[in-house]
């Protein structure tokens, strides 16, 4: 495996000892800071350049790494105008001077594209960069870990995070998917319109992922911006190279219905607030309407995977309130996504969705959810023991319930999520307590 990626995170290495000069200290904070910054706004648009230059991805990775470093090193000394811009021009710096040394030159140049300007539109590159990891020739799982890895920059335990694996597998599926790369010879390219539909799948499951990933992510903030941005970009670059197909469609608006309420899923103290609680009023009715209108443009033409899931969150933010939602019809759409997609995440969320039906048997909702607690996928998966507890909370059994509190806390990697499950449970023994 290539070194790592700088990041300020406490898994990663940190800066070189001569890259923060103590004479400077409030000068290094804030170069920390904007390189931090810039390593999630920009990593996978300078790898993607790289790779274009390099068509290699073990070295691009390392000659992106290397120009953060140097932005640590150099940076006290002035921070550049556009970071980003900076980067890529070092990083494809750095790989010239390392490709001009190598003998294998020619070897190299082959394996991935045909020539481009460097000046070419970055979006492109990145599109690009998925398909290159979304080849049919590897296998899913290797495709998913590779894109998590390199278009949203993940360390290997953020993507073992995501895909709820250990971090020895995680590695192991991005090493064999880059290896299998550079034996392939496969082309850093946007498919021909023939070859698309082959990998559409799973383009736009490592999209969704990538927005996921964001969406809910480890460490004290609840949403990382850049995550959702870039994949929510990449929707739509999918929708304009494949206008007529309802999937991309159906994704993007997914994702636009999920954004339109970003701004209500966090409280002025910054604590989570559920779906249930939001104020509906703090909406952006603007991405509400385009998701809902994408996601029914979707449905009219198929009832994919991510169609279904649209049409899920569509019944929630078109439902007048959380009371009135139709939750017969949620379960509905859950049962016909268990048919085309049946994993166990989906048979949780169905579960859920049942609990709250009206009249609905929450006995026989715990028995589906302990059923799921054997699944070996969901071993790691916070949400089933979070669903555990409010289904043993509703029938009065509180020890339990707390239990499985205890279950979620301990497995969840997001701050404000883990302060309001603690909170939950607090106010379950207050209860406990008094009674």
């Amino acid at each position: 495996m290539p070194r790592r990626r700088p990041d300020m995170s406490s898994d990663q290495p940190g800066a070189p000892a001569d890259s923060c000069p103590p004479e400077h200290p409030a000068a290094a904070v804030e170069v920390a800071r904007v390189v931090e910054q810039a390593h999630r706004e920009s990593w996978s648009t300078v790898l993607a350049s790289v790779v274009r230059l390099t068509r290699d991805l073990d070295l691009a990775e390392d000659c992106t790494q290397d120009a953060f470093v140097q932005a640590l090193r150099t940076w006290p000394d002035g921070i550049p105008a556009n970071p980003g811009g900076w980067l890529s021009t070092v990083a494809r710096r750095v790989a010239l001077d390392r490709l001009r040394r190598e003998t294998t030159l020619r070897r190299k140049l082959p394996l991935l594209v045909e020539e481009s300007g460097a000046e070419e539109e970055q979006p492109t590159d990145l599109l690009r960069l998925v398909f290159t990891c979304c080849h049919p020739a590897l296998a899913r799982d290797s495709q998913v870990a590779l894109t998590l890895r390199l278009i949203c920059g993940l360390t290997t335990r953020e993507v073992a995070a995501v895909l709820l694996v250990s971090e020895p597998t995680a590695a192991a599926r991005i090493t064999r998917a880059k290896k299998k790369i550079a034996a392939a010879g496969i082309p850093y390219r946007i498919p021909a319109d023939q070859e698309l539909a082959a990998r559409l799948d799973a383009v736009l499951t490592v999209v969704h992922l990538a927005y996921t990933a964001g969406h809910v992510a480890a460490g004290t903030e609840l949403t990382r911006t850049d995550l959702t941005g870039r994949a929510v970009q990449l929707a739509r670059m999918l929708v304009r190279l494949m206008p007529r197909e309802p999937e991309p469609q159906a994704l993007l608006g997914l994702l636009l219905m999920t954004e339109a309420r970003g701004d209500a899923r966090v409280s002025a103290d910054g604590e989570l607030v559920l779906l249930a609680d939001q104020d509906r009023s703090r909406w952006d009715s603007a991405l509400l309407a385009e998701g809902v209108s994408r996601a029914t443009l979707a449905l009219e033409h198929g009832q994919g995977r991510f169609a279904l899931q649209a049409a899920v969150a569509g019944l929630h933010m078109t439902a007048p309130s959380w009371e009135k939602t139709n939750w017969v019809q949620v379960v509905r759409m859950y049962d016909a996504m268990l048919i085309s997609w049946p994993t166990p995440i989906v048979a949780l969320n169905r579960a859920a969705a049942h609990s709250l039906v009206p009249g609905a048997d929450l006995v026989a909702v715990l028995e589906e959810l302990d059923a799921l607690s054997r699944e070996t996928a969901l071993t790691s998966y916070a949400y089933l023991p979070a669903t555990r507890a409010d289904v043993l909370t509703r029938l009065s059994r509180h020890a339990q319930a707390a239990e499985a509190y205890e279950q979620a806390i301990a497995l969840t990697a997001n701050e404000t999520e883990r302060r309001f499950l603690s909170n939950r449970l607090a106010e379950l023994q207050a209860r406990g307590a008094q009674s």
